[in-house]
């Protein structure tokens, strides 16, 4: 009986090196597989960086194209409310012509009381007066408004401009990283 007791833990202990041998194999294909993924996992995160990395740099210089146009426009508005100040100064100084057109019709007034021909014409042309001396203050009043509406946008368009610098400036702090 010794023997086959023997016999007996012989054979458990070759089954046992047997199926530790299985599993030491089979763990080491895991691994195997396990490095193999990690490797693929690892060059598509590396693809993706890089593909982001491009974006922020393409942002960056959108961005920075966004602040530049927007300077421009900034320069152009100021530009534009310059012109708008000159030409509401002229429409006053001509406004300020046709008050002393006033006193024109008073004269040519007393001259058509001289000379009846003329005075059915002269009548016409105080009626016409008026009506330009209307015309003309509504006209100044416009360009008010329009003058103010031109320095309102300015105003946006400096308010747009901050924010844009803004976001773009922490692109910028990027800016050295990039290729």
């Amino acid at each position: 009986m010794p023997q086959k007791e023997k016999r007996m833990f012989i054979d458990m202990v070759g089954r046992l090196s047997w199926e530790t041998q299985l599993h030491l194999d089979e763990r080491h294909h895991h691994f195997y597989i396990n490095k193999i993924i990690i490797l693929i996992i690892s060059v598509l995160l590396f693809i993706i960086a890089s593909v982001n990395v491009y974006y922020v740099a393409v942002l960056y210089e959108d961005l920075n194209g966004i602040v530049d146009n927007m300077d421009s426009m900034h320069d152009n508005m100021q530009r534009v409310s310059r012109r708008m100040m000159r030409i509401t100064d002229n429409v006053k100084e001509f406004e300020h012509y046709m008050r002393r057109m006033d006193s024109i019709v008073e004269s040519t007034g007393a001259m058509a009381s001289m000379m009846p021909a003329i005075a059915d014409n002269m009548q016409k042309m105080d009626l016409d007066v008026a009506a330009m001396d209307d015309d003309m203050e509504k006209m100044a009043n416009g360009m008010l408004h329009v003058d103010q509406r031109f320095k309102h946008m300015t105003q946006g368009v400096t308010v747009m401009r901050v924010h844009v610098r803004a976001i773009a400036r922490p692109m910028g702090a990027m800016n050295p990283f990039m290729p």
